[in-house]
């Protein structure tokens, strides 16, 4: 019963620390790379002429109201039916397409263009997470990607499962993640921060809760961050705690789930934790990376994330506050 009570409090604890995730929707037109810079200006023509049209559209009518079908002093109109309906029509909507038409070319190709120096990073759509690879640096990670401020990236989508849609407006556009197919988004991120995508099309139970972020740091970060990354696999627990915390791990059904490299832990149905300590977040941004969530979340991640694969962990108070630590300590 004591193990029990202790398991549901530290998931109550959890579920009311929830709030701590990033709830905040992106900005669509904050545009903070070079992508989403081209395809604001695009956006922003469009309006404009859209805007235009509907200004020139209501003017006539509102002439048209004022003025009646005559002309002033009987006077015939200048421009017959017939030429208004050639230049209205088709002269005028065939420039208006003409001009998009040339600046939607030149953005696409401009996307599209790849670089010798891009940094490539291959994320698969899962069920409902994103593995995250770093084939030229030997990185894996899951939720957030980090990206080096100022240095072509270039992000090959794919997915295990059904379609997804992977979304970063303010540094890129849509691009779907579908299985037995690579596509590939390009992208330089000019300023630091972090920046929330998520999955903009429907793709199951916790497609709302599909989210990631993007880390863009400045170069010297980055080379940090991966130089860090590259040696975690080696680390031994710390303390006796993390070292009985690593124990209960391999020795679970954790094990059969999860990868931590170096260790006897080798699933890969659910998230690579080899650098779970360093996240922000849990449950694909679905809450902040505590210590009363993470409980709340092994103990049962249903009560947060209703529907994801994870059943729940029946462990003994001890041995679920000594994984904690463990889990917590890999950074």
């Amino acid at each position: 019963m004591k193990r029990r009570a202790a398991i549901v409090l530290l998931m109550v604890s959890g579920a009311a620390l929830s709030a701590c995730g990033n709830t905040r929707s992106p900005k669509i037109l904050g545009a903070k790379g070079s992508e989403s810079h081209q395809i604001s200006g695009l956006w922003w023509l469009m309006f404009g002429l859209a805007a235009f049209v509907y200004l020139v559209v209501g003017g006539f009518i509102v002439l048209a109201a004022v003025r009646g079908r005559g002309t002033p002093q009987g006077r015939p109109s200048r421009l017959t039916d017939h030429g208004f309906i050639w230049i209205g029509g088709i002269v005028v909507p065939l420039i208006i397409l003409m001009t998009l038409a040339a600046f939607t070319v030149r953005t696409t190709a401009a996307l599209r263009k790849p670089s010798s120096q891009e940094l490539r990073i291959d994320v698969v759509g899962k069920r409902w997470w994103w593995a995250v690879d770093y084939p030229g640096l030997h990185i894996v990670t899951a939720n957030e990607i980090h990206v080096p401020a100022g240095q072509r990236i270039n992000i090959r989508i794919d997915s295990d499962n059904v379609n997804h849609s992977f979304w970063v407006p303010q540094l890129a556009g849509k691009i779907d993640a579908i299985p037995g197919q690579h596509n590939y988004l390009r992208f330089t991120a000019q300023k630091p921060g972090t920046y929330r995508g998520l999955c903009s099309q429907y793709c199951g139970t916790q497609h709302a809760w599909m989210q990631f972020v993007v880390i863009v740091q400045s170069p010297g970060d980055f080379g940090r961050w991966a130089t860090r990354e590259q040696v975690l696999p080696g680390r031994m627990p710390s303390t006796e705690q993390e070292a009985r915390g690593q124990l209960v791990f391999v020795s679970s059904a954790c094990a059969g789930c999860h990868t931590i490299r170096g260790t006897q832990a080798t699933g890969e149905i659910g998230p690579d934790l080899t650098d779970f300590g360093q996240r922000t977040t849990l449950g694909s941004v679905r809450v902040a990376n505590t210590t009363g969530n993470l409980a709340g979340w092994i103990g049962n991640s249903q009560t947060l994330k209703p529907g994801n694969l994870m059943p729940p962990q029946y462990l003994s108070p001890g041995d679920l506050q000594a994984v904690v630590a463990y889990l917590q300590d890999l950074k």
